[in-house]
């Protein structure tokens, strides 16, 4: 079998949560059946404030059963824009906000188990929202304000590969250096 020829000949949801759905495909000439998870887009920033420090959070991960250190993710709801999303994220996770969204990447999460797309994004020069900002239960915006290096190589926390690859992608198109 050619897998430049491989089609789906089956897909079906065998099981649904409200986040996401199980899905079981049957390749053409495969008895083995194979599943994705089909879930909301999602989107990252990696946003810088104009002193230069980077609004994260932290949070308990029941998948990684750790607390981590992330940039400002979420997902992308019904009837909203990446960029929409990526603007309320920042803000209801950090109680910052944005002027400008720059679009830097749009990746595939996982292309062995994942339908969904991962918007990434870099925010230059975000400031507080003046009006009140309460985080969500579980989430604990902070100030990161040692240097991006650091964060990259040193913080054991900052651990998603989806987040470091939002931060990797701003320094290679030279949004800011390392």
């Amino acid at each position: 079998m050619s897998v430049t020829k491989v089609s789906i000949s089956d897909r079906k949801p065998v099981f649904t949560t409200p986040w996401f759905e199980l899905i079981g495909k049957k390749i053409e000439n495969d008895p083995a059946p194979h599943y994705s998870i089909s879930t909301l887009d999602y989107v990252s920033v990696f946003a810088v404030t104009k002193d230069g420090t980077f609004p994260l959070v932290r949070q308990f991960r029941p998948a990684v059963e750790e607390v981590t250190l992330e940039l400002p993710c979420g997902h992308v709801d019904e009837g909203e824009t990446p960029e929409q999303a990526a603007g309320r994220e920042l803000r209801e996770e950090t109680g910052f906000v944005a002027s400008e969204l720059i679009l830097i990447g749009n990746l595939s999460p996982d292309t062995g188990r994942l339908s969904n797309r991962l918007w990434c994004f870099f925010a230059p020069g975000v400031t507080r929202d003046k009006s009140d900002f309460t985080p969500h239960p579980g989430v604990e915006p902070m100030i990161y304000d040692k240097s991006l290096r650091n964060l990259i190589s040193n913080e054991p926390a900052f651990s998603s590969a989806l987040n470091r690859a939002t931060v990797l992608m701003a320094i290679a198109q030279g949004h800011i250096e390392m």
